[in-house]
């Protein structure tokens, strides 16, 4: 894997013609110089926190749509994240919310904005993701299934992509959101796909990656792009995420060691680092012993989950329990529904390194 690693990043450096090409011809605006990211980046506070949904909704749409926005359980659960120091959140949107009703879906993000802020919490805002189940519906959701990962989660454009209209949809759902908060300080950054080439898809995805770093530098924000890198062996799309975004994000779900090895080839780059998914118990990704690491390197540090909720992410990936039983150990979260922390030791480390 880290050979395969060295590729990505020699490739990266010296820019093959290819991929150079391709980024010179999709991207309308110009990435950040390295030292315009570096000094953004030294402007803010150590950032840690972690992927954020409400424990109310088992996916995206859940949380964005009108019926099942909630607004009182965002507040609750952001005081959680206020109380031990953490100061930035990634949240997932999604297209569909947006084209069922564009001026209620911006005012609902306005509104978790409003929440966010009231707790001192800054936001990445991811629009596609290639994670989980392809075929999303508008309306009711379905409940989870019974001891199963993240069993409603939902792609984004997922098995629309292609279809008539599609393309020029995505491209209107980034512009106007974007557009609405292109200057809008209590956002950090835009993640502008999350995990793309996942669920098999490889280098089918690159298409719309490259579309949608021309949509967003179209409309120039004032804050950062960003795609993670997260598979190694995806080398094509590796390179271009890294020779387009303006701070460099990605995902590391392994042990110390070897996260840390990803953090030295990833700072060749000269750019800021943000691990924008860890922590997952049970294959030693832990926050006592890659938290602690992170701060270290001055890297951002942001684990998937935090409370325990409608996503079943106290599931491992790949170890479903169909007892629906709580598991010996949890996978990701940090809280209870009632604010109580699975780990009180966890928690306390956190507030730590937080300064709380």
């Amino acid at each position: 894997m880290k050979t395969t690693l060295i590729k990505v990043f020699a490739a990266a450096l010296l820019g093959t013609v290819s991929v150079n090409a391709l980024a010179q011809k999709a991207t309308v605006g110009k990435q950040w110089s390295a030292a315009k990211a570096n000094a953004w980046y030294a402007g803010h506070k150590w950032m840690s926190g972690a992927d954020y949904i409400p424990a109310t909704a088992i996916n995206q749409l859940e949380m964005w749509q009108a019926d099942s926005f909630d607004p009182k359980t965002i507040d609750k659960e952001l005081g959680y994240a206020e109380s031990i120091g953490f100061n930035t959140m990634r949240v997932f949107l999604y297209s569909l919310a947006w084209q069922q009703d564009k001026a209620g879906f911006k005012k609902r993000v306005n509104d978790y904005l409003a929440i966010a802020d009231k707790h001192h919490i800054k936001t990445l805002f991811v629009f596609f993701d290639d994670c989980w189940n392809a075929d999303a519906k508008i309306g009711k959701q379905p409940a989870p299934k019974t001891g199963i990962h993240n069993s409603g989660w939902l792609q984004d454009p997922g098995n629309r992509l292609g279809k008539p209209g599609q393309e020029a949809m995505l491209k209107a759902y980034v512009t106007d959101v974007m557009t609405a908060f292109k200057n809008d300080k209590r956002i950090l950054l835009w993640d502008l796909y999350n995990e793309p080439g996942n669920s098999n898809k490889k280098e089918a995805s690159m298409d719309l990656l490259v579309k949608t770093f021309s949509w967003a530098r179209a409309v120039n924000p004032s804050q950062p792009l960003s795609v993670g890198l997260w598979d190694w062996t995806f080398e094509k799309l590796n390179t271009y995420q890294a020779l387009n975004s303006d701070v460099i994000t990605y995902h590391d779900y392994s042990e110390e060691p070897s996260h840390l090895k990803t953090i030295q080839m990833l700072k060749t780059h000269g750019r800021p680092l943000i691990c924008t998914e860890y922590m997952a118990r049970t294959r030693n990704s832990r926050f006592e012993t890659v938290m602690p690491m992170l701060k270290k390197e001055k890297v951002g540090a942001i684990n998937w989950g935090f409370v325990e909720g409608k996503t079943n992410t106290i599931y491992a990936w790949d170890t479903p329990m169909a007892n629906g039983g709580e598991p010996k150990e949890w996978f990701h979260d940090i809280f209870r529904k009632d604010g109580t922390a699975y780990k009180p030791e966890e928690v306390e480390l956190i507030k730590k390194l937080n300064g709380k």
